[in-house]
């Protein structure tokens, strides 16, 4: 027991020398990691504070240059500054005496001006003086003397002048002519139509002159209902088999052509099948009307067109002007005004349809009060057609149309309306365009005699050589034609003739 308790107390001595020699020596450690420690910490300071010595003194150094380099810019920009004042001193000075100069220059100018003024004033008052003078000898005004020289003048070079003025026109008529005719033939050559003339009155062949009795009916009713219901005058004289229907309207006279023929056809003629056959007949002749429109408008490959405008323009089928159909006149002007536009690069499009629609106003005429290009141009507007055909087909009768494509047209027209058996007249009609003719030409002061020769296609004028000299046969001429062209309405052109002649006769004995 003893001994364990040694033993015990010996363990705990042990524990207790082992404890204290590690705690000394854990000690020992701690302070040796402690001063470890403490001199990389000291390390560290050291070569930190070597680095911010050397930024530091980096830093000066570019302080000090920036502040140089400013310096130096500084100097730079008061040297520029210095330099542009001096600059603008001495633009300022040169600005100064220039405009000094310039006003010495104003002042000089000005005694100049008032110096050359009352130099004029001078002059003018030795001109008015010498005028004054001058008239005073030779007893003339200033503006007598101006005329009788002048009239000298133009007496001294009138015939000259007359033969350069007739050489120039010859000259470029010719020229002109060669190159108009050989266009003109060359369309109309390959523009070819029929020029059937058509009447104002139709015929209806009846089987036997029982059938006239039967028209006219109990006391005229028939008849009576007829032209009533159709406004076209019927008559019956001593014709065999034969009746006559009179109206100015075509189609009004169509219709009822129409409708006799099927009442004389049918047998029963009475009010009744009157009033039924000639509704009937109304009918056919719209459809009739509407299908001329229509294959006109195919024929000539012409589309866009309102089919209302197309139906009016088939009531041209049904009127006539001098014995032409209105259709196939504008049938054949359309043509005429294609080729002619391809031939001088106009719009070829715009001269076709205008020469096709160029008498549309002729389609109601009767009905609506005005001249038919007005009547045409109202109708065009309300459809929406361009303005360029609605100019060409208002101007196609006026002298100088605003466009190409107008003048087109009206050459068209009157090519249409000239071509030999296309149109008639009638012998009183012809009798007076002849007399008008005469009586323009015979209007003019110094016109001895005028006559109107092949058909109305020439007028030739005697003057007498006293009074008009060869200048003013020329201006003669011209005053003529002008006059026949505001004045007359007639187909084609018209030659105007003026001849002077002078004759000196003596004998020898």
């Amino acid at each position: 027991m003893y001994n364990l308790i040694i033993t015990g107390v010996a363990a705990v001595v042990c524990l207790v020398i082992g404890v204290v020699v590690g705690y000394l020596l854990r000690k020992q450690w701690a302070q040796n990691q402690k001063d470890s420690v403490e001199a990389k910490i000291e390390k560290m300071l050291a070569e930190s504070r070597a680095k911010q010595k050397e930024i530091l003194l980096q830093a000066q150094e570019r302080a000090l240059k920036v502040l140089d380099d400013a310096k130096g810019e500084a100097r730079q920009m008061r040297q520029e500054t210095e330099n542009a004042k001096r600059r603008l001193e001495k633009r300022e000075s040169l600005f100064d005496q220039k405009l000094l100069e310039i006003e010495t220059q104003k002042q000089d100018l000005s005694e100049k001006a008032d110096k050359i003024n009352k130099i004029k004033e001078d002059i003018t008052k030795i001109k008015e003086d010498q005028l004054a003078k001058l008239e005073k000898i030779a007893g003339l005004t200033k503006d007598e003397a101006e005329k009788i020289l002048m009239e000298n003048t133009e007496r001294m070079v009138a015939d000259n002048l007359a033969h350069r003025i007739k050489k120039l026109e010859e000259d470029a008529s010719d020229e002109l002519e060669k190159k108009a005719k050989g266009m003109l033939s060359t369309v109309i050559e390959r523009c070819a139509s029929s020029h059937a003339q058509e009447s104002t009155s139709s015929v209806i062949d009846i089987p036997n002159d029982e059938m006239k009795g039967r028209i006219i009916g109990r006391e005229g009713r028939n008849i009576k209902t007829i032209e009533q219901l159709t406004g076209v005058e019927i008559i019956i004289d001593d014709t065999p088999q034969a009746i006559t229907l009179s109206a100015f309207s075509p189609i009004r006279r169509q219709v009822a052509k129409k409708a006799i023929e099927k009442l004389i056809f049918d047998g029963r003629i009475h009010p009744a099948r009157i009033e039924e056959t000639i509704k009937e007949a109304k009918q056919e002749i719209a459809l009739e009307i509407k299908k001329a429109g229509e294959t006109t408008v195919y024929d000539l490959g012409i589309a866009g067109l309102d089919p209302k405008l197309v139906q009016i323009l088939g009531r041209l089928k049904y009127r006539t002007s001098y014995g032409q159909n209105i259709l196939n006149h504008s049938t054949e002007v359309a043509l005429l005004s294609a080729m002619l536009a391809e031939e001088l690069g106009a719009d070829v499009a715009i001269a076709k349809k205008a020469g096709l629609l160029h008498d549309i106003g002729k389609a109601v005429d009767q009905e609506v009060q005005g001249t038919h290009p007005e009547i045409g141009r109202d109708i065009l507007k309300k459809f929406g057609i361009s303005e360029e055909i609605i100019k060409a087909v208002y101007q196609h009768h006026e002298d100088k149309p605003d466009t190409l494509e107008g003048v087109i047209v009206k050459v068209a027209d009157a090519i249409s309306g000239a071509r030999p058996g296309a149109r008639k007249d009638s012998y009183e009609n012809y009798l007076q365009r002849l007399e008008e003719l005469e009586g323009v030409a015979t209007g003019f002061a110094g016109v001895e005699k005028a006559y109107a020769i092949q058909a109305g296609r020439e007028v030739r004028v005697f003057v007498t050589p006293e009074q008009i000299d060869d200048l003013g046969a020329i201006k003669l001429a011209k005053d003529i034609a002008e006059r026949i062209e505001s004045e007359l309405k007639y187909p084609g052109e018209i030659k105007v003739n003026v001849i002077r002649e002078t004759r000196v006769v003596e004998y020898a004995r």
